[in-house]
């Protein structure tokens, strides 16, 4: 079986305290994979470790078979490896189609510089156009993005996103906030921009999570608490007791 990312005896210590402690965790080559458990379980401490916005106490982050363990967060997603935020993170008055050509000419090593010739900043458009019909954003395309719905500027954070051309998505509580149109509408559009990704994603929302995952790490008190399908996790004592039962 290939990994896209894994994790080896991945531990992260704030003064004393073990926030991520021995996580052994592998991320399957063309799966959608979630991390959940309860408030205070260490999830968003081990995501921030896999995307190198936390540099671990100890242990090991190996992408496509390459040690990341040191690299910082630019380093890793030059290399395909590109993560979502939980906040909404659009630049609120550019239009739709802007946000994404910022990402396109990053990707080619460009700033968004305004003085240049309408003619070097529109060179993108059809590429991001592209990426914007993918999200189904194409009628908000001349928007300002700062006056789009919430659901709606996540799509537009996907666009931006797969502007970047990863081939793994980390996305941090994609769902966070939304209404429930929302959350069917970001769901249908994760499963298709996974088709050739793989995907990482931390969620709370249970019903996405079965819905879309393959496979799910259950995460306690900064250890794995188990591992499996939906079917699986679901179904151990352990998870009822720590996570779905509290939730219930």
């Amino acid at each position: 079986m290939t990994y896209a990312l894994e994790a080896r005896g991945l531990t992260k210590e704030f003064k004393g305290f073990a926030a991520v402690s021995n996580v052994d965790l592998k991320i399957r080559k063309g799966s959608i994979h979630a991390l959940i458990g309860p408030n205070g379980a260490g999830k968003t401490t081990c995501f921030n470790l896999l995307t190198k916005f936390l540099q671990p106490t100890r242990g090991t982050i190996i992408y496509e078979g390459r040690d990341i363990t040191r690299m910082a967060p630019a380093q890793i997603a030059r290399l395909g490896l590109v993560r979502s935020f939980q906040i909404s993170a659009v630049f609120p008055d550019l239009s739709v189609l802007q946000n994404v050509r910022v990402a396109l000419q990053r990707k080619r090593g460009e700033s968004y510089d305004f003085w240049r010739s309408e003619k070097t900043l529109t060179r993108f458009d059809d590429a991001a156009r592209a990426f914007v019909e993918e999200v189904g954003l194409s009628e908000f395309v001349n928007n300002r993005a700062g006056d789009l719905s919430y659901g709606r500027k996540r799509a537009l954070e996907i666009a931006t996103t797969l502007a970047l051309e990863p081939d793994m998505l980390l996305l941090d509580e994609p769902m966070a906030g939304m209404a429930q149109a929302d959350v069917e509408r970001i769901s249908a559009l994760i499963r298709r921009v996974a088709k050739g990704r793989t995907i990482l994603m931390v969620e709370h929302n249970l019903s996405v999570v079965a819905d879309l995952s393959d496979w799910i790490t259950v995460l306690a008190r900064g250890e794995i608490l188990a591992e499996g399908d939906y079917e699986t996790v679901s179904k151990s004592p352990a998870v009822i007791e720590a996570y779905i039962g509290a939730e219930a």
